[in-house]
């Protein structure tokens, strides 16, 4: 699949310092079922392109959910998921241009909030509801929208259109909203994601969206298809993104929700010294930092990627030094044993353990319960039980892809209790999210406290 962007602003080559991509060079990245590249394939004073190449292996996208679309014989394995622009698209969009997205050049800084003319090409483009919707969508946004159907085969018109379109827009925006439109835009074209929507998703939303879609005349059109027509996610969203004096403040979602109960629990135990453990993008850091409370924090991640999505979400270039000094991010595993994670209070694993082989959490209780042994130990994990509540989950579907389990509450406290009991640790075990009297809440904690120093 591919995606280009055009601009005629001089000098044109301020998009490389905008992108942060050198126009010489060829940028490669991994993508979970396939890789990316980011190019220019014209490059002036006058005009310059970058085009973002997306191939994924047909392969691997037939091992997982996100090739398995509707459940048709073959569609694991015949789709157009490979070439048409899709969720797929947008994530790699997230990883080529995250730094561009979060509006920060250094080389440019005046140029990220001006309007620049923009011309972007998708030459395959799903949409369900063709040129019309294209229009609907786009419009509103300043764009000059040229769309063009594009049929079955060429050589057979007969046969008649494709859901396919030739998609030009032509426009005079700020890069960041640019790609913000389009990383919104395109799967609602498509009505699709590839991966399992929750409500970090309306958080996405709210980041992505925030100055337009709540102004978007087709916002409904965009929440629900965005939110994949799931209702409780949409009573969410509706809220966040509509008027105040039209509808009631929006519920946190169930994200900021965990988020502030761990650190909730954090600050009860009077810790100074903490571990974020499977940091991931930063999301727990954030708040952590925010907290005088923490005057040292190590966030930890097995993923290099990952370390390096945080470094842009938490814009640590940008914060006062004596901030930054409080934050170390390191790259490790949770089933070896690091002397970097003794010697402090507390420690979070939000939503980790789920993430590991079941048959190998020994190795992860052991190098935290037994080698690192913080003082105060706070775990979240989805509960499995509560998955009934969501449309989109068949039963025995886990919420994210590389869940290798969920447990229900059953469960979960049994083995948080079998590990207290081994390591030498109280347990405590608590709701976050709305409690279904069957079902009991969406995400289930426990707070181990350590008995003995």
């Amino acid at each position: 699949m591919l995606l280009t962007l055009t601009t005629t602003h001089r000098p044109a080559t301020d998009l490389g310092f905008l992108l942060h991509k050198h126009p010489e060079r060829v940028f490669s990245f991994t993508l979970g079922v396939g890789h990316g590249q980011v190019f220019y394939p014209e490059v002036s004073e006058e005009r310059c392109t970058v085009a973002l190449l997306v191939e994924l292996d047909p392969v691997e996208l037939s091992r997982g959910r996100a090739g398995q679309g509707s459940g048709a014989p073959l569609e694991p394995y015949v789709n157009d998921r490979p070439y048409a622009a899709s969720s797929f698209l947008t994530g790699a969009l997230r990883e080529a241009f995250g730094t561009a997205m979060s509006g920060r050049s250094k080389e440019k800084p005046e140029l990220v909030d001006q309007a620049l003319p923009f011309e972007v090409h998708l030459p395959a483009l799903p949409s369900r509801g063709g040129t019309d919707l294209a229009s609907r969508l786009f419009s509103p946004l300043g764009y000059r929208v040229e769309a063009r159907v594009l049929p079955l085969d060429e050589q057979y018109p007969e046969w008649g259109d494709s859901p396919y379109l030739d998609l030009r827009l032509y426009g005079t925006v700020p890069l960041k909203a640019l790609l913000a439109h389009l990383h919104v835009l395109i799967p609602v074209l498509d009505d699709a994601k590839h991966y399992f929507v929750g409500e970090e998703e309306v958080e996405r939303l709210a980041r992505f969206g925030a100055g337009w879609l709540e102004h978007h005349p087709e916002r409904a059109l965009i929440l629900r298809r965005a939110l994949k027509h799931q209702r409780d996610l949409l009573r969410l969203a509706t809220a966040q993104f509509g008027q105040p004096d039209e509808l009631p403040l929006a519920t946190p979602s169930l994200n900021a929700q965990r988020l502030a109960a761990v650190e909730a629990e954090l600050t009860a135990s009077g810790a100074a010294r903490v571990l974020d453990l499977g940091c991931g993008e930063g999301h727990l850091l954030k708040p952590l930092l925010a907290n005088a409370q923490f005057r040292e924090i190590l966030g930890m991640d097995v993923s290099p990627r990952e370390l390096k999505r945080a470094e842009r979400f938490l814009r640590l270039d940008d914060l006062p030094p004596t901030v930054r000094a409080r934050l170390t991010l390191i790259q490790g595993s949770l089933t070896y044993r690091d002397a970097r994670l003794r010697g402090y209070d507390a420690a979070a694993l939000v939503e980790v353990i789920e993430h590991l082989d079941e048959g190998r959490l020994w190795t992860l209780e052991r190098v935290v319960f037994g080698d690192a042994r913080p003082g105060t130990v706070v775990v979240t994990t989805p509960n499995a039980e509560y998955n009934a509540r969501y449309a989109s989950l068949s039963a025995g579907d886990t919420r994210h892809e590389d869940h290798r389990f969920e447990w229900n509450r059953e469960r979960f406290q049994a083995w948080a209790t079998r590990v207290a009991e081994t390591f030498g640790y109280g347990v405590t075990f608590k709701a976050v999210g709305e409690v279904d009297p069957s079902l009991g809440s969406p995400t289930q904690m426990a707070v181990f406290s350590r008995d003995t120093p």
